[in-house]
């Protein structure tokens, strides 16, 4: 087995000055080039089993490297720059008990190489540094037992070993190196909260090393214990980061230097910082400002200036809090330099903000928009009503040239303009006393000046329509003789639209465009549209619309009422349609009919009769009884957000024709929806967060490219045929920011990440408010909020002032470098099948045309490799959808679902194939207080991005709790228990028009659900309480006998140790609410059984079938149960173990006769509980555990054999999936190291570097990836029976790494090549604290096969270890 494909918490950071980012993710060392754009450019696993924690460049070498990288950058299409330094740099990884020596080659492309042997130590290594001599390879190592020692990097040998009089743990470690040993001094935290500070060298590195150094100084006062150091020489301060959420800056003065001080004798806490809401991990200093991230997943920015306080929020992780950070040098004097902070999260992301010192002010205030407000001191007459934002669609528009426009209640319209209010419209008494008024910007016709037009409405269906800065010469309206509800205006091509909500359901409709009439002033002209017509309702106006793009069928609208309904119209039709819609329903109903002739419209010109327009279809009151707030279309679907909490992605397809003809049949619909063939239908349902039930409308996410970038990168996007090809992703859901009232703040929820973006204390929600900005619907990063409360008009942000730009990489998430899952632990996973990529390449072919040379220029598809997609579910209570490509190691999440209430513990899927380029599946998902989410997803793939899109649709939800509530006396019935667990889930059958689940329940109980994807159903069929205990796992097995009759088997699992066999074949075919009895019971642990694995094997001439239970337990017992199955036609076998089982005469007739042929166990397959077990192919299988070791097994008629572990980079591993994949192929020889995109999360192979990152280990309990400790020993493993005869197969032991080389590099032998594409490849993906992807090169060697190859491959292991030893006496 090899590595093909690593996600884990980034643990390491480091700055090489500059212009490049070095991060470690487990073992891996990638390097992210900063200019002339971030962007990732190498990997290599360096560390074996190591998690890399600290990367130490060699000064000299990198200063040298910075001059020679920058004018590389400056003369990019001329080569390297001629600097005489040299173009590397070495660079000390280490982690865990391992050291390492790599070297960075700055060349055409960067380069990793390895430069001698992984150096273990006896002890954890805390800090390493580089000794500033350049003959000699010597490196300071501080280690976790409050020693010091010097290492001969080019030996492997410790030349000086040196303790501390105090011998205590240390959790972190900073070594302080000037010239030599002598003046180094090693600044420990240690396990009792102290920092000690203590001189290694002594008095020389030809001192005595018997003789332990004292403590010279102890700074005492934090309550937990320290986790990270920093020392700032310039001010003499050392800041030290704690388990009691606080970080602690310390006047100690001068530290190290050429004798080697030790700093004042009486060090002085200067500040004790608390702002973290979680343990605070790392801690950098730099001359004006402290830096700190923790766990809660923020690092925070003090101000030392304004006695401590947080000027910046730095969030952009999800669950589980920063493990790494690294702050850069930066350029220019203090006062105004910039530097970069980046950022490791758990969820396995690296994030890049950049921060300004002249920035601090403008960043202090836009961070205190939660805390201050500005008043705008409103002077006119009256309260002001409604507060709108003229000109905010204008992107070109700043903050501080906004200009606010206010309507009072006497019917006044102010506008307020640099720090004054001016009075732009005073309105007729009519007016007066109830109002409504919107603003929005127009294009002057034929001129390329904008226009600010306002539409005020009134109690008698009178609006108002002028130019806020022409406001003399506007136009009045007329929409019935009622009340104006709402105003809504809807931008066109050439011109604007106006929707006005009248009485009895009536929406006006007019078309306004703004000219330059003969007095060179703003002049609106206005065409009147057919109204709109709302369905019968109490609150019967429109909330919300939408114009859509002109169809075939005409041009559509979406409209979202004041009950909460989405309506679709459709306009621009058959004109016979509209007239046929209206005699029908007048038919059905009089009354509309007859009121609809007698609306008229009476204007400045004439008289017209209005035609109605009916609703094509209706979602009645989706968005509960609140109300529709906002509707927004982006990339072909559709968002809406109401005042039930929840934000719906919907779109406008076909009516089905089974539809149609219930429609037609339905009288409750109309005649035009069965004509019109379009019906508005909801794909998902997404929530805010708890108590957030107010929202007002979705934002795009951003992009997260830097803004100097964006033009190159539209130069770089594919030309065909001389345009630019605009990569969409049309018909995928985008990330988006939710707006509404969360309490007494207007808040940006980020759905994903699950925090807040902005907010502000406006005091709730029923009032006026408007963003900036909202061009385009898009969420920039930033915003300035402006409301109404209690009389006054209210800003977040002064006026005259801009938010500060550097917000778009500052406080929402800077700038991606790659991009993080699951911050807490993944607990599930599934694989759903497989796609291929296809792109589009442009071929020229030159064909004779006559006497001429023709070019023909085509685009043709080609395939650029496949895609795994898996589905993983975790404990911060999302899904996540992800395609893997195993290749190249890329890693792309495709969506992410948050609908879950807690932690997801269980994930299944029906998938469906329908070509090779897409798939369809069908996927279930379980966990925490008994809640089941069913979604459709529809992966496909996009020729122009080259990677997978993915669209999920929500088919249904249920809850038990919810279930008890539906039920009739329920009183009698004990109510269920709301923490519920859904534990384990299998697919029993697959029906047409259902899908029958079993799921494993926390409070022991078996249940069968339907789900029904046409009806969008999940209901209960049965439960039962046979186990009486927590049960923990199903699993299910078809069978079919000679006569083709289908019989499906459940096995349940649960804490006693104990697997039920159900037999299920007449629960599936009657859908019966009776539940069943099992039909054998079979003791296989001590404790909880975690996992099963169940696999069929027909007997030909015995007749019936064997099938075999593999199930892992807590007690790290790995048990193999052999079942003797009989078919009814046959008759009973007769033949029973001694096992504990269910007599076989309770069974009825035509029923399965089973009985216990065989069992073996494995007593310690696992050093911990073994967690998930899998089915690679018939007999052989794969077990993970929490003891980090994937191992595979092999089982047989006489036992099972272990045949080989790996040891993996995944902690607290959960989940499990595995599958057999194609024969090998050939890669693409063009395939490049680094990698194109920034939204990947990739691992690449270096060329001629690296061929995996492990290799399978034959060991039944142990690693060694040492080729000099290799031999040739074997260890047995024992597997024990029932029938008491021992089977023992003998396993290699010893295992090995091969050399780092690169996976996509020919092999030279012909032959071998050939014989690799005829092997069977197999793939495990082992989840748990991180994601990691494995490859098993052969499936079908034999035993033999398998010394074979582990033979081979020890020949080619230079990858060796060395073990570090000290030269003379130790202490």
């Amino acid at each position: 087995m090899e590595t093909a494909a690593l996600v884990a918490p980034v643990t390491a950071l480091e700055f090489l000055q500059d212009a490049f980012l070095l991060s470690g993710e487990g073992p891996v060392l990638t390097v992210y080039s900063l200019q002339p754009r971030p962007k990732t450019c190498a990997s290599l696993s360096v560390l074996q089993h190591y998690r890399i924690h600290g990367i130490r460049p060699r000064i000299p070498s990198a200063l040298r490297l910075q001059s020679s990288v920058i004018g590389s950058y400056e003369k990019k299409k001329d080569g390297l720059s001629s600097t005489t330094g040299p173009d590397f740099c070495d660079l000390a990884v280490f982690g865990g008990k391992a050291v390492r020596l790599v070297r960075l080659h700055d060349g055409e492309h960067l380069r990793l190489e390895i430069l001698g042997p992984l150096m273990e130590l006896q002890d954890w290594a805390l800090d390493v540094r580089w000794l500033p001599e350049d003959k000699h390879s010597l490196l300071c190592v501080a280690v976790a037992h409050n020693s010091a020692l010097l290492l001969d990097a080019n030996t492997g040998n410790a030349l000086v070993q040196r303790s501390c009089l105090e011998g205590c743990l240390l959790y972190s470690a900073l070594l302080l190196v000037h010239e030599s040993w002598a003046d180094t001094v090693l600044i420990g935290g240690t396990v009792f909260n102290q920092l000690v500070v203590w001189k290694p060298g002594g008095g020389g590195e030809s001192s005595d090393c018997d003789h332990k150094a004292p403590v010279e100084r102890r700074l005492l006062g934090h309550s937990g214990v320290i986790f990270n150091i920093s020392y700032l020489q310039e001010k003499g301060w050392l800041a030290s980061a704690s388990d009691d959420r606080s970080v602690r800056v310390w006047a100690v003065g001068a530290l190290g230097g050429p004798e080697g001080e030790c700093g004042d004798l009486n060090p002085a806490c200067l500040r004790v910082l608390y702002g973290h809401q979680a343990r605070v991990f790392s801690v950098r200093l730099s001359p004006g400002k402290v830096f700190s991230a923790g766990e809660d997943g923020a690092c925070l920015v003090w101000d030392w200036a304004r006695g401590g306080t947080v000027v910046r929020t730095l969030k952009g992780h999800r669950a589980g809090g920063v493990r790494a950070l690294a702050i850069s040098e930066g350029a220019g004097d203090e006062a105004t330099r910039a530097r970069w902070v980046a950022t490791g999260g758990a969820d396995g992301g690296v994030r890049l903000w950049r921060v300004d010192e002249s920035e601090e002010r403008k960043e202090k205030r836009e961070d205190a928009v939660t805390e201050k407000l500005t008043d705008l001191k409103f002077t006119g007459q009256g309260m002001p009503k409604v507060v709108r934002i003229a000109g905010q669609e204008d992107k070109n528009t700043s903050w501080s040239q906004c200009k606010f426009v206010v309507c009072t209640d006497q019917g006044t319209v102010y506008k307020y303009n640099d720090g004054q209010w001016e009075m732009v419209w005073k309105g007729t008494p009519e007016f007066q006393s109830y109002c409504v008024m919107e603003t929005i910007t127009i294009s002057v016709k034929d001129s390329t000046a904008k226009a600010n037009l306002c539409a005020v409405g009134n109690l008698n269906g009178s609006i108002k329509v002028f130019a806020v800065s022409h406001p003399q010469s506007g136009i009045l309206l007329t929409a019935g003789s009622g009340k104006i509800h709402s105003l809504i205006w809807q931008e066109g091509e050439q011109s604007v639209y106006l929707l006005a909500s009248g009485a009895e359901g009536l929406v006006y409709r007019w078309c306004i465009e703004v000219k330059l009439n003969e007095n060179f002033s703003l002049s609106p002209s206005v065409n009147s549209l057919p109204s709109f017509l709302l369905p019968p309702c109490a609150k019967r106006w429109l909330t919300a619309s939408l114009r859509l793009h002109s169809t075939s069928e005409g041009l559509l609208w979406v409209c979202g009422d004041r009950r909460g309904s989405l309506l679709l119209f459709q306009e621009g039709g058959k004109s016979d349609q509209k007239r046929g819609a209206d005699e029908e329903e007048a038919e059905k109903n009089g009354s509309i009919g007859d009121r609809t002739h007698e609306i008229t419209e009476k204007t400045d010109r004439n008289e017209v009769q209005d035609l109605t327009l009916q609703p094509l279809s209706c979602l009645y009151g989706v968005h509960g009884k609140q109300g529709v707030t906002s509707v927004y279309e982006y990339q072909e679907l559709l968002y809406s957000t109401g005042r039930d909490g929840c934000v719906r992605i919907f779109r406008v397809c076909q009516t089905p024709p089974e539809k149609l003809e219930e429609s037609r049949k339905n009288k409750n619909e109309t005649a035009a929806e069965n004509r019109g063939r379009l019906q508005l239908e909801v794909l998902r349902v997404q929530r805010a967060c708890k108590g957030m039930e107010w929202l007002e409308r979705v934002l795009i996410l951003r992009p997260e490219i830097p803004d100097e970038e964006e033009e190159e990168e539209v130069r770089d996007e594919p030309e065909i045929r001389g345009e630019v090809v605009k990569m969409e992703k049309k018909g995928e859901e985008a990330r988006f920011v939710i707006l509404g009232f969360h309490a007494v703040h207007f808040v940006v929820w980020d759905p994903v990440k699950q925090e807040r973006l902005l907010a502000v204390p406006c005091g709730g929600g029923h009032r006026s408010w408007s963003l900036w900005p909202s061009h385009k619907g898009v969420w920039p990063g930033y915003g300035a909020l402006v409301f109404i409360k209690q009389g006054s008009v209210l800003a977040s942000q002064p006026p005259g002032e801009a938010p500060s730009w550097s917000g778009r990489a500052g406080g929402t998430g800077g700038w991606g470098l790659r991009e993080g899952f699951h911050g807490r632990g993944i607990g599930c996973v599934c694989r759903l099948g497989r796609i291929k990529g296809i792109g589009n390449e442009i071929q020229t072919r030159t064909t004779e045309d006559g006497d001429k040379l023709k070019d023909e220029v085509r685009e043709v598809e080609r395939e650029v490799g496949q895609w795994e997609v898996v589905v993983t579910g975790g404990e911060d209570t999302s899904l996540t959808v992800l395609a893997v490509q195993p290749n190249s190691g890329s890693v792309r999440v495709l969506s992410v679902i948050t609908d879950h209430i807690s932690s997801v513990r269980t994930v299944t899927a029906v998938t469906r194939e329908t070509q090779s380029q897409s798939l369809s599946a069908l996927l279930v998902s379980a966990g925490g207080r008994a809640q089941m989410q069913c979604y459709r997803l529809v992966i496909g793939c996009d020729s122009q991005r080259l990677a997978p899109s993915c669209q999920v649709i929500q088919v249904a939800s249920h809850r038990l709790d919810e279930q008890w509530e539906k039920r009739r006396n329920r009183h009698k019935a004990v109510k269920m228990d709301a923490e519920t667990r859904y534990m384990s889930v299998a697919v029993v059958d697959e029906k047409t028009d259902c899908v029958l689940l079993a799921l494993a329940c926390s409070d022991g109980a078996v249940r069968l659900f339907s789900v029904s994807e046409g009806k969008h159903q999940i209901n209960l069929l049965w439960e039962t309480f046979y186990h009486q205990r927590c049960v923990l796992s199903v699993a299910t097995c078809r069978l079919e006998d000679g006569k083709g009759n289908r019989y499906e088997l459940l096995f349940s699992a649960a804490t006693d140790g104990k697997i039920a066999v159900w037999d299920l074949t007449a629960a599936s075919s009657s859908l019966t609410d009776t539940p069943p009895i099992p039909c054998l019971d079979i003791p296989a642990h001590q404790s909880g059984v975690n996992s099963l694995a169940v696999w069929a094997e027909k007997l030909e001439q015995q007749g019936g079938c064997l099938v075999t239970v593999a199930s892992g337990g807590d007690d790290g017992q790995l048990t193999v149960s052999t079942i003797r199955v009989q078919y009814p036609e046959d008759g009973n076998t007769g033949g029973c173990s001694g096992l504990s089982q269910i007599s076989l005469q309770t069974q009825p007739k035509n029923h399965l006769y089973l009985h216990v042929h065989s069992q073996s166990h494995v007593p310690l397959a696992h050093a911990a509980p073994l967690t998930a077990l899998n089915l690679l192919k018939p007999g052989l299988m794969v077990s993970t555990s929490s003891d980090q070791r994937v191992c595979l097994w092999r089982v047989c008629s006489t036992g099972i054999s272990h045949r080989g572990a790996l040891y993996s980079h995944v902690a607290d591993a959960a989940g499990l999936t595995v599958w057999e994949g194609q024969a090998m192929e050939e890669e693409d020889e063009k395939r490049k190291t680094w990698f194109e995109s920034e939204q990947d999360i990739a691992i690449c192979r270096q060329r001629g570097s690296q061929k995996g990152l492990k290799r399978m280990s034959k060991t039944g309990g142990r690693f060694s990836n040492d080729q000099e400790t290799t031999d040739a020993g074997v260890e047995p493993v024992e597997t024990t029976s029932e029938t008491d005869d021992p089977i023992s197969k003998m396993n290699y032991e010893k295992g090995e790494e091969t050399a780092s080389e690169c996976r996509h590099q020919k092999e030279t032998d012909g032959g071998e090549e050939a014989e690799k594409k005829r092997e069977k490849t197999g793939w495990v993906l082992v989840c748990g604290q991180g994601l990691q992807l494995l490859q098993v090169t052969n499936t079908e060697m034999d035993e033999e096969m398998w010394t074979d190859d582990r033979r081979q491959r020890e020949k080619k292991n230079v990858n060796h270890r060395l073990k570090v030893t000290l030269q003379g006496k130790s202490t």
